[in-house]
Formats: C-alpha cells, sequence, structure tokens
C-alpha cells in the first residue's frame, strides 16, 4: 500500500488521529482534517512528512473542495476516504430536540459524508477506484438511552454505506465500521466519574482506543477485505451482545 493517500476528516485527534497514524505506519500518505488551526497543526508535526492539515468545517463546501483539490494537486491520487468528523451536541429524549439541532447534527454526520464521497468520486475514484471507509456507531444499531439524534444520523450514514456499496461496485468499495464508547475528548461525558461502571457492561470488560477502531478501518482499506462491501464491522468490545445499549 505504500505510497496510497488517504483523506481523514476529523482526525485532528481520537480516532480518526489514531486511523492516520495506523495507516502512515503501513506506508500511506494522509491528509487530516480539523476544527482547531492550532491541535491541527501539531498533529501534522507529530505525523511527520507523511501528512498534510487543513482546517475547517467538515461541512463547509468550499473546504470540501479545497482539501479534495489539495490532496490531488500535492499528492497526485486519493485512494482512501475515512469520513471520521461527527458532531453530538444533543442529549435528551428525541420529544424534546429542537429540530434546528437536529438538523445540524445530520448535516455534518450524514450530508457532508455523502458530499466528502461525491466529491473523491468525482474528482478520482470514479476513473481510478478506491474505497471508502464511514465511522459509523452502535447508537446507529439499536436505541441509545439519550443519543437519539445522534444514532439516527449514524443508522442513515449505515444505510448510506450499503446503498454505496451496491451504488459504486465495482471499482470503489464502501464500508463502515460502528464502535461503542472510545476513550476520546469526543466521548468524555459518556464515561468520565463512572468508568467502572461503564467498562462493566462490556464483555471485554474495557472501553476502546483509537487503535482498536483504527486496525479495523486499515483492514477495510486493505487488499485483505477486497471482497468486503456495503458492510458495517461493529467494534464495541462484546457491548451489543445483549440487544441493546
Amino acid at each position: 500500500m505504500t505510497q496510497h493517500v488517504a483523506l481523514i476528516t476529523g482526525s485532528s485527534r481520537g480516532i480518526g488521529f489514531g486511523i492516520a497514524e495506523r495507516l502512515i505506519k503501513e506506508g500511506w500518505r494522509v491528509v487530516i482534517t480539523g476544527r482547531n488551526s492550532d491541535t491541527l497543526s501539531a498533529s501534522v508535526s507529530h505525523l511527520g512528512s507523511e501528512a498534510l492539515g487543513f482546517a475547517g468545517k467538515a461541512d463547509d463546501p468550499a473546504h470540501q473542495e479545497e482539501v479534495v483539490d489539495a490532496t490531488l494537486q500535492h499528492w497526485g491520487r486519493l485512494d482512501l476516504l475515512v469520513n471520521n468528523a461527527g458532531i453530538n451536541p444533543v442529549y435528551g429524549p428525541l420529544m424534546d430536540t429542537e429540530l434546528g439541532a437536529a438538523r445540524k447534527v445530520l448535516e455534518v454526520n450524514l450530508l457532508s459524508s455523502l458530499r466528502w464521497i461525491q466529491l473523491c468520486y468525482n474528482s478520482w475514484m470514479q476513473a481510478n477506484g478506491g474505497c471508502v471507509v464511514n465511522v459509523a456507531s452502535v447508537t446507529g444499531l439499536t436505541a441509545a438511552h439519550g443519543l437519539g439524534v445522534y444514532g439516527v444520523s449514524k443508522a442513515a450514514l449505515i444505510a448510506l454505506t450499503r446503498q454505496l456499496g451496491d451504488e459504486l461496485g465495482p471499482g470503489i468499495r464502501v464500508n463502515a465500521v460502528a464502535p461503542a464508547v472510545v476513550k476520546t475528548e469526543f466521548s468524555r461525558a459518556l464515561y468520565e466519574g463512572s468508568e467502572d461502571e461503564v467498562v462493566a457492561t462490556y464483555p471485554l470488560q474495557r472501553l476502546g482506543s483509537p487503535q482498536d477502531v483504527a486496525g479495523t478501518v486499515a483492514f477495510l482499506a486493505s487488499d485483505d477485505a477486497a471482497w468486503i462491501t456495503g458492510q458495517t464491522i461493529v467494534v464495541d468490545g462484546g457491548l451489543t451482545l445483549g440487544g441493546r445499549l
């Protein structure tokens, strides 16, 4: 996979950064994005010469076009898109959720992911082939207390993965990963102060790490997964074996 190029959205820290680290170790060049320019610069510096970074909001069309164009200008190809950027500003029952907030979650977690895929498809993958991995969530597979809007957006992302797996073959494979709680800044509110209680619900008796998800993404991007498309791989320490979150 040497010299292949991956674009990973929302990757200045957490799961996205873990994916970038893993891919570089496997010989990829990476382009990472994030909203905070200082955090992004530090992440690029840590990753080294095989990484580029572009600051911006994942759902900003101008940012999306800039990143894809710059990736192709600098590296000359775009083999993998990882849609990792996501938000979750809403907690509580759906009946108490403001529609404006719900629209924003769907805009970032679903529609911007589709737009990133469209741009990569039109600029490189349609003619040359490629791979897409969407970072979904176990909340998209079953009811999740307090995380209704987020779960709906991730369920839609899983459906998008199936649909595009069907539409974009054989040249482009589209898959997803569905993590449970991974110890990152993004998910801190779900375990901080009660980690022992949370961990007790997992058969593997620990929360996830970015590296757990990164390994699965690297597999899906590799030739070892050449006959896999439209699938969602659950990476959850066994949490969903009980049937609900």
